[in-house]
């Protein structure tokens, strides 16, 4: 059996699915049941990591987000945080600065994951999920290290990234069919009357 280890850019993933309206149920996805779609029978995933950063300036934002961050938890998924950053934009029409949130980090952790997982030889292939480029680098320092260690990329629905396509070892493109099929439960049961509930905004 192969060792298999999925490394899922949050960011990246969510945004492909805000881009339509008609996948908003789809932020609702239980990240487990997602990856078991790309292996083979030959696979055994040996651990599954979720990057992401909580949108701090906004309660109801970080609300749905821990909720989804603990139905991934139950399932064993491992959470690395990044965080955001407060930068200054010009407004191209009225030149005026104005302060939005920049999300950091998060590509830096994978890099970092993707390198150490590598060296502790815990993995024979690596699934990672996003579209960024910014990625490349840092599968071409493990390639280069690893040679044996296969690294895939699972591009987001109605994303493209050639270049990070060709980079890895293989590539693979989510369809609607996997969101699907790896869907979390309306209502998730967590004992002692405790619970957790899709949020009614991504119905």
């Amino acid at each position: 059996m192969k060792k298999v280890i999925f490394f899922i850019d949050g960011f990246n993933l969510y945004h492909a699915l805000l881009g339509n309206k008609r996948f908003n149920r789809f932020k609702w996805l239980d990240l487990t049941s997602l990856a078991h779609k790309f292996i083979t029978k030959d696979d055994k995933i040996e651990d599954i990591f979720y990057f992401t950063a909580l949108a701090i300036w906004s309660p109801d934002k970080v609300k749905r987000h821990r909720d989804f961050i603990k139905a991934q938890e139950i399932k064993g998924v491992k959470v690395v945080y990044g965080e955001f950053k407060r930068k200054d934009k010009v407004c191209p029409v009225c030149k005026k600065t104005y302060q939005t949130f920049e999300e950091k980090q998060t590509d830096v952790n994978i890099a970092i994951h993707l390198l150490k997982l590598a060296i502790q030889e815990r993995y024979d292939k690596a699934f990672i999920i996003s579209g960024d480029s910014d990625l490349i680098p840092s599968i071409d320092a493990v390639k280069s290290a690893f040679p044996h260690k296969k690294i895939g990329v699972i591009i987001p629905i109605y994303r493209s990234a050639e270049q990070l396509k060709q980079t890895c070892d293989f590539h693979m493109k989510m369809k609607e069919k996997h969101l699907q099929a790896s869907m979390l439960p309306d209502i998730i049961d967590l004992g002692k009357g405790n619970k957790l509930e899709r949020p009614a905004r991504w119905k």
